[in-house]
């Protein structure tokens, strides 16, 4: 069984760091509600020239939870955000765990099929969302419960809403009765639904209650500050989104426990982020791996635009190549960090630790303060590994999700004896610093986001032409990995590689949709039928590996 073996508490002590995490044991709201006292004067956010301080965001925060306990939100509801990031993105989110109630969070870039379930899934009947993707919301109405849109407009009013149907700055200035106090049970209550790919082909929602994220703040703050006045009235760029749990946590609610001014970007563009980096001079970014190569490759003068005055740069959401690490560092002359987590860990468990310096090339780092982590036996995730080899990757801590919503079976696979089991294959050397090798599950990750193989065949199998299919993932040095597909027409069937790449698009996401479709005669089966997904993707590898030796 398991053993007990943690080397990497020999890292904390030779960084002089605590190896436990002293949490605060509050609600999401307390914890912004003394930010606010204690960083009364400051500015909170910025968007686009206009500033948001402390206390004005605490103002909008109480009316827009006002607004929404007279439209009928009460504890335990589900209000659904569905924003990039924005002043509204905020004030709507603390101001849904201000009431009691779960937000429930929807990436903008999916499509209508996509939101559906999600919606139904958690029964929101309220959903605050961004007017360009307002029809995609209204189409998909009278199949939900939705009783509630507010439309967020950055420019004029939205057209042709429906009844029930306000938008942000009229449903904000609703009078109505300051909203109600609250009880919340920190360690029971959920706070957050962060849905993440499901093997079956849907969605899970993993039940992120108010200790479990405020508690990974206070880990992520334990790793990265040694002295929080430092941080204090400093900047950091908000590109990473929000309604990603990387973003969420290591950029907002990081930002706003620290009083570091968040310049938001409701995207990334290399150009208006090289922008902030000169004018804002902010002391800390937080991106993903692509967010990176970006940078490098619009041929800027890194220095110049003053990316050498950050002090700390992170990485996470999909692993950082090890070339992309050594040529950024190189160029701007700081050290970029890579760390590891999951949605159904809020997210961060593991990080490469900036109190040492340059971390280790292709490690993940060590487990974060108040946070176990072992390599256990694939079969059966019972036999603890021998340093060095591989196995499944587990984690234990505060920061691990409460369950899935509506997946009793899913939790309890996941979820053994309090341990997080990842469906990452990792191995730990002998000064506990963990690498992943590989994935157990089939998940693709592309552009840091989970992308599972399930959901691109369901809709491959809604080609007319489509007899088999097979979605994998392979190496893109952009994405870091993109959606390849392999399929078998039918009899007589005519679909060329443009039309089932059509057809994907209109049905997925863009980081989802296929970029290269390949048909085949058969696909590999086991003895007893089933497609053997592991022997294209290691088809691919070797094609891969050969193409770069040549």
């Amino acid at each position: 069984m398991f053993r007990t073996e943690r080397p990497w508490l020999e890292v904390y002590e030779k960084g002089g760091v605590e190896p436990e995490t002293r949490i605060f044991e509050g609600s999401l709201y307390e914890l912004f509600s003394r930010a606010v006292e204690e960083h009364r004067g400051k500015t909170a956010l910025s968007f686009y020239g206009t500033t948001f301080e402390f206390e004005r965001l605490q103002a909008l925060v109480e009316k827009m939870a006002a607004s929404l306990a007279a439209s009928g939100v009460k504890k335990g509801d589900r209000v659904a955000l569905m924003l990039p990031n924005c002043p509204q993105y905020v004030v709507s989110f603390f101001a849904t765990v201000r009431l009691g109630a779960i937000v429930t969070q929807i990436n903008p870039m999916y499509v209508e099929r996509e939101i559906g379930h999600i919606l139904n899934d958690s029964g929101a009947e309220t959903i605050v969302v961004y007017a360009d993707v307002y029809e995609r919301v209204k189409a998909v109405l009278p199949d939900t419960n939705l009783k509630t849109v507010v439309v967020v407009d950055f420019g004029s009013e939205p057209e042709g809403s429906g009844a029930g149907h306000r938008s942000f700055d009229d449903f904000l200035s609703t009078d109505a009765d300051p909203a109600p106090e609250v009880s919340i049970d920190p360690a029971e209550d959920v706070a957050a639904l962060q849905y993440t790919g499901g093997t079956t082909g849907v969605s899970k929602g993993a039940m992120l209650t108010h200790r479990n994220l405020v508690a990974n703040v206070q880990q992520t703050i334990d790793v990265f500050v040694r002295d929080p006045a430092q941080f204090t009235g400093r900047k950091c760029v908000g590109a990473l989104p929000f309604f990603h749990i990387y973003g969420l946590t290591c950029v907002m609610l990081f930002g706003i426990k620290l009083g570091i001014e968040q310049v938001l970007l409701p995207r990334f563009e290399v150009q208006e982020a090289l922008a902030v980096f000169e004018n804002d001079r902010p002391t800390m970014f937080s991106g993903v791996p692509t967010m990176y190569m970006a940078l490098l490759a619009s041929g800027a003068d890194l220095r110049k635009h003053h990316l050498h005055d950050v002090q700390i740069f992170n990485s996470g959401g999909s692993a950082l190549p090890v070339n992309l690490k050594r040529s950024f560092e190189e160029k701007v002359g700081k050290p970029l960090f890579e760390g590891y987590g999951l949605s159904e860990a809020s997210p961060v468990t593991h990080n490469n630790p900036p109190f040492l310096g340059q971390g280790r090339e292709g490690s993940i780092g060590i487990p974060i303060p108040s946070t176990e982590a072992r390599i256990v036996d694939v079969e059966t995730g019972e036999t603890e590994m021998p340093i060095g080899e591989s196995g499944e990757l587990i984690i234990k801590g505060p920061q691990v999700m409460k369950g899935y919503l509506n997946m009793p079976q899913e939790t309890a696979e996941t979820k053994r004896d309090g341990w997080l089991y990842t469906g990452d294959v990792a191995k730990m050397d002998e000064s506990g610093y963990f690498y992943i090798v590989d994935r157990k599950k089939d998940m693709i990750v592309a552009s840091g986001y989970n992308v599972y193989p399930r959901e691109i065949e369901e809709v491959l199998f809604q080609h007319p032409d489509a007899a088999e299919a097979v979605a994998i993932g392979v190496s893109d040095e952009y994405r870091g990995e993109a959606v390849k597909a392999f399929v078998v027409k039918r009899s007589g069937a005519q679909a060329t590689e443009e039309d089932v790449l059509a057809f994907c698009k209109e049905r997925l996401t863009a980081y989802k949709t296929p970029k290269a479709v390949e048909f085949r005669e058969e696909l590999p089966k086991s003895a007893v039928g089933k497609l053997l997904r592991r022997v294209l993707v290691d088809e691919e590898r070797a094609k891969t590996e050969a193409t770069s030796q040549s």
